[in-house]
This record gives structure tokens, C-alpha cells and sequence, in this order.
């Protein structure tokens, strides 16, 4: 990997394709943008893992939301092993109870069935009723590779200053920086020390488009000005 880490949300094998010619480092996999990303079907998994040397990092989510029913979460345990199988590197997911604070209980279910694989906390912390008591409770799980984060539920422009309070408390090695990433973002993200980009609609025309390669190539040159 070069100097940064850059992770790009792919829908498909196209998608994957274009972000390894781009540059990227990582996946992340995601069906279902329109609520945010939701797990993906295995066999997108499996399809991209033969055409694809990258990492893909999987999203366990059933509804638009950061909340998991029991039923929920049994079934995404089911589907963590099967995404296991079908070749995912890791995991993305993360919940809140009905009061906005960070359910362990559901975090650590699928953390169990997920391991030892490696997993990232999604914005969930960013929704938190409480972010910085959410950070002292996720920063403390085990095999947690990062936490994609905005620092604000509107996006990084606005959550520049939480992002650079948890990188001076240590964290910044956790922060995976995403949602509303913009390119004049990057510059300060980079002088508080994070080092790992997440983009999505950054990289391709719309949602209803493919990743664009060269806008991922931008996007590696641009993360790499340390």
C-alpha cells in the first residue's frame, strides 16, 4: 500500500475492476445505496474476489437504519459466514440502541461470528447521541480495523473539528474518513494525521453510474500529498 489508505464502495465486479485500475486500496461492498449501503448478495462477493486482487471489506447490514432486531441479527450472523466463504476480508457494520448509544451487545454478536477477521465500526458513531462517549466504547472492541466516520451526521465539512478532537486523543489511526469527502477536505485530514479515505459517489457521476477509474486515480494522487 502506498501512503494511504484509500477505499472505494463498490456495487459490482465493474465497480471493483475500475477501483483497482484506479489505484484503490480496499473495497468496500455494499447493495442497496439508496438507504445508505446494505449487505451484499454472496455471489457478488464471490464474482468480484475472481477479478479482483483487492480486499473487500463487507457490509452487514439489514435495514437503513443502525438498529438490529434479534431476527436481524441471527440472519446476518448466517451471512457473515457465508460472505466469509465467498471470499470477504472483513466487515463493516456497528449498531445503536434506542437511546443513540453504541449496543454493544449487537457489536459484539457479530463480532464473534465475524472473527478473526478484521471489521470497521460505519457511521453509526457518527449518529450516536453521545459521539464521544460512542468513540471510548468502540474504540475498545477487538479487531476493529477503522471506524468510517464523518464526525458529523451531515458530513466531514461540518465534522472537521470532531475528527481532529479524536485525532489528538490518539485515534486518528482508527479514523476511516468518509461521507460528503471532498477534495479541499483532505489537506487538514491529513496535517491531524488520518490516513484512510473512504469514497463512493465521489468516484463515479451518480449512483446509477460505474466507478469511474480516472476520478479514482485522482483520488490516490490526492491522498498520497503527505
Amino acid at each position: 500500500m502506498t501512503g494511504s489508505l484509500l477505499e472505494v464502495i463498490a456495487l459490482d465486479v465493474r465497480d471493483a475492476v475500475a477501483a483497482e485500475e484506479g489505484g484503490a486500496d480496499r473495497l468496500e461492498i455494499v447493495a442497496d445505496m439508496s438507504v445508505g449501503g446494505l449487505t451484499p448478495a454472496p455471489e457478488t462477493v464471490a464474482a468480484i474476489a475472481k477479478q479482483s486482487a483487492l480486499p473487500q471489506m463487507v457490509m452487514l447490514r439489514s435495514n437503513g437504519g443502525f438498529t438490529a432486531t434479534p431476527e436481524e441479527l441471527e440472519n446476518l450472523e448466517r451471512d457473515a459466514r457465508t460472505l466469509a466463504d465467498a471470499g470477504a476480508a472483513g466487515f463493516v457494520f456497528g449498531f445503536l440502541d434506542e437511546h443513540g448509544a453504541v449496543d454493544l451487545a449487537a457489536t459484539e454478536a457479530l463480532i464473534h461470528a465475524v472473527t478473526p477477521l478484521p471489521w470497521t465500526f460505519h457511521r453509526a458513531v457518527d449518529h450516536a447521541a453521545d459521539v464521544q462517549a460512542s468513540w471510548r466504547a468502540v474504540r475498545l472492541l477487538p479487531n476493529l480495523a477503522t471506524v468510517l466516520t464523518s464526525g458529523e451526521v451531515s458530513g466531514i465539512a461540518a465534522g472537521l473539528p470532531v475528527l481532529r478532537s479524536r485525532a489528538e486523543a490518539g485515534d486518528a489511526p482508527l479514523i476511516l474518513a468518509g461521507g460528503g469527502l471532498k477534495p479541499h477536505l483532505v489537506p487538514p485530514l491529513l496535517d491531524y494525521g488520518v490516513r484512510a479515505f473512504h469514497v463512493g459517489s465521489a468516484v463515479r457521476e451518480s449512483w446509477s453510474h460505474h466507478v469511474d477509474r480516472e476520478r479514482v486515480r485522482r483520488w490516490r494522487d490526492l491522498v498520497d500529498t503527505i
